[in-house]
């Protein structure tokens, strides 16, 4: 009986049921540590929250941080002296803002434009110089008919040749209320001075009306201008 006890293992009742190992107690397997599971994936979880106590968390917050001070920052603009802010929100305009530091919504939510308003504009009426369509006639200028031949209020027929200086004092009004500045003003002008020749006989045109036919018509510029 000896020998035979000695050959099952220890126990008189040979290997357990089902053959299993046994834990050395005789009760089976042993079962899994389900706190240990928990604790194990609690921490895999931590890896991946800005909140964990790893370092790759914190660090990932700073990287957070200053990527958002950056973008913040980038809302700072300057506007020179010779300039006039335009700021727009999804590209619709919303205001203008002055020379100086001035800040706005960082892209894509707002944006700026800084075209130059001391900037002195010229239109010619009535001829084209060499400089701006290429004509080489003599003396570099090239009459414009159409333009230039007016009717006077005495019912003559004078050419006048002039010139209309400008410059922008609503960049915002500008760019995005008229479709085409420049031709604007040039009709604008154009309407100006033949309103002014057709009610001025053509003996002060020639002479000493000058200087009030220039005056009126850059009254009735501004006006319709406005």
């Amino acid at each position: 009986m000896s020998d035979d006890f000695r050959q099952s293992g220890g126990s008189p009742w040979g290997k357990p049921p089902g053959g299993g190992s046994g834990n050395g107690s005789g009760r089976g397997p042993t079962p899994p540590d389900i706190d240990k599971i928990i604790r194990e994936f609690q921490e895999k979880i931590k890896k991946f929250l800005p909140g964990g106590s790893s370092s790759g968390g914190k660090q990932a917050i700073l990287v957070l941080l200053i990527l958002g001070f950056v973008w913040l920052a980038s809302g700072l603009y300057r506007v020179l002296p010779d300039e006039q802010g335009v700021v727009l929100r999804f590209g619709k305009f919303v205001k203008t803002t002055q020379p100086g530091l001035n800040y706005h919504i960082p892209f894509p939510v707002e944006s700026v434009l800084t075209p130059k308003v001391t900037k002195v504009n010229r239109i010619d009426i009535g001829f084209r110089s060499e400089r701006d369509s290429g004509f080489s006639s003599q003396g570099g200028v090239a009459d414009v008919p159409q333009e230039s031949l007016m009717l006077t209020g005495d019912e003559n027929i004078v050419n006048i040749d002039f010139s209309v200086f400008w410059v922008i004092k609503d960049a915002g009004n500008f760019l995005f209320k008229i479709q085409d500045p420049e031709g604007t003003v040039k009709a604008a002008a154009e309407t100006a001075m033949r309103e002014v020749i057709a009610r001025s006989d053509i003996q002060p045109i020639l002479t000493e009306g000058r200087s009030l036919i220039e005056t009126d018509t850059q009254e009735i510029i501004q006006k319709n201008l406005r």
